[in-house]
């Protein structure tokens, strides 16, 4: 049996940079930066892209926006709604606020309670679930009929997301 081991990218270099058009005035340009100490703890060189310094604090912001950006008329108007605990929480809604979209984040109960608070801070409507005990958070989808991101299925293959899953 023989494998195609051949790639062909889901996004091209015209795609980074259409990104980056869209993102020009509303991301922050982060800087990199490098540690002569890291460096020679690995015997090479290391570069730090400083996301912390991004709006909302990740580089979340930069996906959650670029998606947003790209809804159709009605999309916007019915919302979209995310499932995270985290940076994709506050960037969905971070996005939505300043492109005028109403943002539901559903956040487990046990989330970081900084991470709630930054979340409808940026004026989402934050959902909580027991992860424990239930399962079943499309439900929140259906009530709201909103538009679902989920910020760690994004996949090249959505096109207006550029941003890579890592296994963990």
């Amino acid at each position: 049996m023989r494998i195609d081991t051949a790639f062909t990218p889901a996004i091209g270099l015209s795609d980074v940079r259409q990104a980056a058009e869209r993102l020009r005035g509303v991301a922050n340009r982060t800087p990199v930066v490098t540690s002569r100490t890291v460096d020679a703890i690995v015997g090479g060189q290391v570069f730090f892209k400083c996301e912390n310094l991004q709006r909302g604090g990740a580089f979340k912001f930069r996906g959650a926006y670029n998606r947003l950006v790209a809804l159709s008329a009605d999309e916007r108007a019915r919302g979209v709604v995310a499932f995270s605990s985290g940076n994709h929480a506050q960037g969905v809604a971070l996005a939505a606020r300043e492109l005028g979209v109403r943002a539901t984040i559903v956040m487990p109960t046990d989330a970081p309670e900084l991470k709630l608070a930054a979340t409808q801070g940026y004026g989402a409507e934050v959902v909580t679930y027991d992860h424990l005990i239930a399962r079943g958070t499309m439900a929140a989808c259906r009530d709201h009929g909103e538009v679902r991101l989920e910020g760690k299925e994004y996949t090249v293959q959505d096109g207006d997301i550029i941003n890579f899953r890592f296994a963990t």
